[in-house]
C-alpha cells in the first residue's frame, strides 16, 4: 500500500488504500476540493519579454511491475511530452525483466539459480545498485529490511492464495529460515558481482524497486528537458519542478485528527520523494488475527500492528525501503533512525482498533509548522 496521485492534477493524494474506507471517502472529497482547475496552463503572454513556448500539463498511465504508474509532466509540446512518457515507461520495462521474480528469466531469478555455488556473478548497473543499497539498509535497521527474506515471501504467496489460509507451519519456516539473512549476500563492488552463499536462497524486492524505478523516469524525463513532474510508481511519488505559476505539488499524507477523523497534512512539495506503507488491503485473517503483506523478516509471519508509514526524502528508492522497514521497527528504532537521517523525515500512525496513535520525526514536525505558516 502506497501514496498515490490525484489524477485530476497537482494535489497527489494517497490511495485509498491506506486507511479505512471512511477515510478514503473523506480524503477524496478533500483532494477533489483542494484540486486546482484541471489542465492549468501557464502562458508566456502573461509575461511580455518571455518569448519561451507555454508549458502545458500532460498525464500519462500505463500498469508495470504489479501496479499503475501515472507521469503528470509540463512540456513545451505534444510530441515531446508523448515521446519523454514513452521512453519513461521502456525504462520500467527494462527494469521489471531485471529485478522481478516473477518473470522466470528475470536477472534476479538467474541470480538466485546461482545460490550456493560459492560463486560471484556479474550483475548489471541498476540491480547491483539496489542490491547495494538494500544492504545498507538492512545494517541500518539490523535487518528489519532484507531483501534476502524470498523464501518467507513465497511461503505467504501461497498460503494467501488456499480458500482456508492458515499459518505457515513451524517446519515449514525453519526449512526457509536456512536461506534468508542479508548477511548471506555478498557484494563485490569492484568487480560489480554478487554471490547468494546459502542454498535456496531467493529475493524479493518488492520494498525498493518501485522507488528505484520512480528515480529512474526523474532522470528519463531529465534527459527530456523536463522538469516539471509527478511521478506515482503505485504508491512511491517524485516531484521535480513546480508547475507553472506554484510554489510546488501538493502532497497529501494520511493522517488523523484527535477524534481519529481522516485529517490528512497538505504538503507542497518540490524535487522530492514520497513513499506510504500499509496494509489495508493486502493483508489476510487467521483464527480472528489479521496478518499483514509485510513480512517480518525475523520471524517469517506478517506483521501483526496495523501501520500506516509515509517518509519524505530526497530518493524515491531510499524512501520505499525506510518506508517498508519502519513497518516492523519498533517505534522509538524507526523515529531515531529516520532522525538520523539527514533530509528525511517520517509520519506514521499505529492503528488499534479505532484508536489511531500518530508518531512523527523532528523534521516532520519541522516541515509541517513550515507549511501551516506558509498557508497564513
Amino acid at each position: 500500500m502506497k501514496a498515490s496521485v490525484n489524477p485530476n492534477y497537482s494535489p497527489a493524494y494517497v490511495a485509498c488504500h491506506v486507511s479505512r474506507s471512511l477515510f478514503c471517502a473523506i480524503f477524496l472529497m478533500l483532494a477533489i476540493m483542494i484540486s486546482p482547475v484541471a489542465g492549468f496552463v501557464f502562458s508566456a503572454a502573461d509575461d511580455p519579454e518571455n518569448h519561451a513556448p507555454a508549458l502545458e500539463r500532460h498525464q500519462f498511465t500505463s500498469p508495470h511491475m504489479g501496479t499503475l504508474f501515472r507521469i503528470v509532466l509540463y512540456a513545451s509540446s505534444d510530441s515531446l511530452a508523448s515521446a519523454a512518457a514513452d521512453s519513461a515507461f521502456r525504462r520500467i520495462e527494462e527494469l521489471n525483466d531485471i529485478m522481478s521474480d516473477y518473470i522466470p528469466d528475470s536477472e534476479l531469478n538467474h541470480l538466485a539459480a546461482t545460490a550456493g555455488s560459492g560463486n560471484f556473478v556479474p550483475v548489471s548497473g541498476p540491480l547491483f545498485e539496489v542490491l547495494q543499497t538494500s544492504q545498507m539498509v538492512s545494517a541500518q535497521t539490523g535487518g528489519a529490511f532484507d531483501i534476502t527474506s524470498g523464501p518467507f515471501v513465497r511461503l505467504w504467496r501461497e498460503m494467501r492464495r488456499d480458500e482456508e489460509p492458515q499459518l505457515p507451519g513451524k517446519k515449514a519456516l525453519r526449512e526457509a529460515s536456512q536461506s534468508v539473512g542479508y548477511k548471506h549476500l555478498k557484494l563485490d563492488e569492484s568487480r560489480q558481482k554478487a554471490m547468494l552463499e546459502k542454498p535456496g536462497m531467493k529475493l524479493d524486492l518488492g520494498g525498493i524497486a518501485k522507488g528505484y524505478a520512480a528515480d529512474e523516469i526523474r532522470q528519463v524525463l531529465l534527459h527530456f528537458g523536463i522538469e516539471s513532474v509527478l511521478i506515482d510508481a503505485g504508491g512511491d511519488m517524485v516531484t521535480g519542478s513546480a508547475p507553472p505559476g506554484r510554489d510546488g505539488w501538493n502532497i497529501a499524507v494520511p493522517a488523523h485528527d484527535e477524534h481519529d477523523e481522516p485529517d490528512p497534512f497538505l504538503l507542497t512539495l518540490t524535487h522530492a520523494a514520497v513513499s506510504t506503507s500499509g496494509d489495508l488491503y493486502q493483508f489476510v485473517e487467521i483464527d480472528g488475527k489479521r496478518y499483514s503483506h509485510i513480512i517480518d523478516p525475523k520471524t517469517g509471519i506478517g506483521i501483526t500492528e496495523q501501520r500506516t508509514v509515509t517518509v519524505i526524502g530526497e530518493s524515491a528508492m531510499l524512501a520505499d525501503a525506510y518506508s517498508t522497514a519502519l513497518s516492523v521497527l519498533p517505534i522509538p528504532d524507526g523515529l531515531a533512525l529516520i532522525d538520523r537521517k539527514t533530509g528525511y523525515s517520517s509520519y506514521f500512525e499505529v492503528i488499534d482498533g479505532e484508536t489511531i496513535t500518530p508518531y512523527e520525526t523532528e523534521e516532520f514536525t519541522e516541515l509541517r509548522e513550515n507549511q501551516n505558516r506558509s498557508d497564513r
